[in-house]
């Protein structure tokens, strides 16, 4: 189902053009003291300006440096939407410099706008989660969204969240969990994800994948996805029209299968064909991933039986562009080839 795209437009009676811009060393710290003005107008220009002014990665370190994020802090919580727009705006323009990261990193911003995760208005909401995706790329970043507790809320923020909003949550969860998943998996993600799998949207498709594969990289991660019967669901996003959501599940059934059950699950549900038909796709982005998880399938009598018949397809990939493939396939064979 279509959904609205998320408008950044200020209301009708606000107007960007009588921001007041100032320019120079001392513009921040005026800009500073309108941000902390009693006028309500004062503190919309002002950040209006602001957001221009934080492009500049120069104006961003100095804007730290004189402690405006105490001031964005505080206007996170005002009740006028604008302002609360604008202010989760800056933010996120922040976070695009790295600068900018570690700065609201160290201020605590993430616990700051956690508060906004059921704000009204979309636009403020899709602000405070690609400030979240660009912070969670750090690895201080990630720890601090765990820290903040807010993996649970955002696991369950992937049920209502418009489509936009979902892909920047599965961004930042692929980062998050990537360091720890027990909360995620109290929470019901993979219940949630599962569900995702089958959305309609090629981007949400691809990340809840990645998000699985993150999981599976643990080892409670990879027993929840084969108790959740979500290898099946991979293995049909195997054949998905577009080649990324492929590579993402092939990646995530790659993790899981390194669970004996796993490969006993993924044997049951019939995914030596599907896979194969990867590996003999020289364009495949795929291919890679495909190889590893067959080889860890030919570590089963009944895997390797079936991979005889199929040696050549293996053969074939020893002369691929890639030395990557090459290896993967020299492995592949070696592990058909064993004999107990």
């Amino acid at each position: 189902m279509a959904q609205p795209r998320i408008s950044a437009y200020l209301p009708p009676d606000i107007d960007p053009t009588k921001a007041v811009l100032a320019f120079g060393r001392r513009a921040l710290p005026k800009l500073n003291e309108e941000l902390q003005s009693p006028e309500l107008l004062t503190q919309q220009r002002a950040l209006m300006a602001l957001c221009d002014l934080v492009h500049d990665p120069e104006k961003v370190y100095q804007a730290i440096a004189l402690g405006f994020l105490d001031s964005l802090k505080t206007l996170l919580v005002h009740q006028d939407q604008t302002v609360r727009q604008k202010t989760t705006e800056v933010l996120s323009i922040m976070a695009s410099h790295s600068i900018g990261r570690e700065g609201l990193i160290r201020s605590g911003v993430i616990s700051a706008l956690a508060g906004l995760l059921d704000d009204p208005v979309d636009i403020c909401r899709k602000n405070t989660h690609q400030t979240f995706d660009m912070l969670a790329r750090l690895p201080e970043g990630a720890g601090g969204v765990l820290r903040a507790g807010l993996i649970p809320p955002l696991v369950l923020k992937l049920k209502t969240e418009l489509d936009e909003i979902q892909e920047l949550i599965l961004e930042t969860l692929s980062n998050c969990l990537r360091v720890e998943v027990s909360e995620a998996l109290a929470a019901g993600a993979i219940t949630v994800l599962k569900e995702k799998l089958s959305h309609s949207s090629t981007a949400i498709r691809s990340k809840a994948a990645w998000v699985l594969l993150e999981i599976s990289s643990h080892a409670e991660g990879k027993s929840a996805v084969c108790k959740e019967e979500v290898i099946p669901v991979l293995l049909s996003l195997l054949q998905d029209p577009q080649p990324q959501v492929q590579a993402k599940a092939t990646g995530a059934l790659m993790f899981a299968l390194v669970a004996p059950q796993g490969r006993s699950s993924a044997m049951g549900a019939e995914a030596i064909p599907p896979l194969l038909t990867l590996v003999a796709e020289e364009t495949s982005k795929a291919r890679l991933n495909a190889i590893k998880t067959l080889t860890l399938l030919a570590e089963l009598p009944e895997g390797r039986q079936t991979l005889l018949d199929h040696r050549d397809t293996f053969l074939r990939c020893l002369d691929d562009p890639s030395e990557a493939v090459q290896r993967a396939a020299e492995i592949a064979i070696t592990v058909i080839d064993w004999k107990p």
